[in-house]
């Protein structure tokens, strides 16, 4: 075992790069959300109304919604089900107000542990060329090595604000975690 697990390997097959870069990427938005406090979690930038609680709470929703519904076209489930989810494009970035930081961590951390688990089984049942329930108008099907690579560009896209946004609450910066980093929650959160 190593002290940077989330360190993509420097020669591995192309399931290996791809979930890699993705384990990369959520490790290092972890870091950059991980410790806050309400007031922290709720930290804005400029004109921007992003926060890393509502980063949290999107990419958790994103977890959620590619490893059910783009992957197998099943229902989202909880906790989103019983969350109040509006439908709105926004309505997970702006109620994360309203929750307090164990809430957020925990719906982060079981999202990813949910799809890291789904992923898994999809992997054991084909390779990346496997079609998935996602699909066009025309109803051609995206394949689980697009799905991948969207859920990358996400992270990607989210964890350069998180960088912003971390660095505006109390200065940390940095490209990945410390060699033997894991998550916290602060303690009372």
């Amino acid at each position: 075992m190593t002290d940077t697990p989330w360190e993509p390997p420097l020669a591995g097959t192309e399931t290996e790069q791809l979930v890699g870069a993705l384990e990369r990427l959520r490790a290092t938005f972890r870091w950059k959300a991980d410790g806050l406090d309400a007031d922290g979690l709720r930290t804005t930038v400029g004109a921007s109304t992003l926060t890393l609680g509502g980063l949290l709470k999107h990419l958790a929703a994103n977890e959620d919604h590619c490893f059910t519904r783009k992957l197998r076209g099943e229902p989202l489930g909880q906790p989103w089900e019983g969350w109040g989810w509006d439908g709105s494009d926004d309505w997970e970035l702006t109620s994360a107000a309203d929750d307090t930081p164990s809430e957020l961590y925990a719906v982060w951390d079981g999202a990813v542990a949910r799809s890291r688990r789904r992923l898994a089984a999809a992997l054991a049942e084909g390779g990346l060329e496997q079609p998935i329930a996602a699909h066009n108008d025309a109803g051609d099907h995206a394949n689980l090595r697009r799905l991948l690579c969207d859920l990358v560009e996400e992270y990607g896209r989210h964890t350069g604000h998180a960088d912003l946004i971390r660095e505006a609450v109390d200065g940390r910066v940095g490209e990945d975690p410390p060699a033997g980093w894991t998550p916290t929650v602060p303690h009372g959160a």
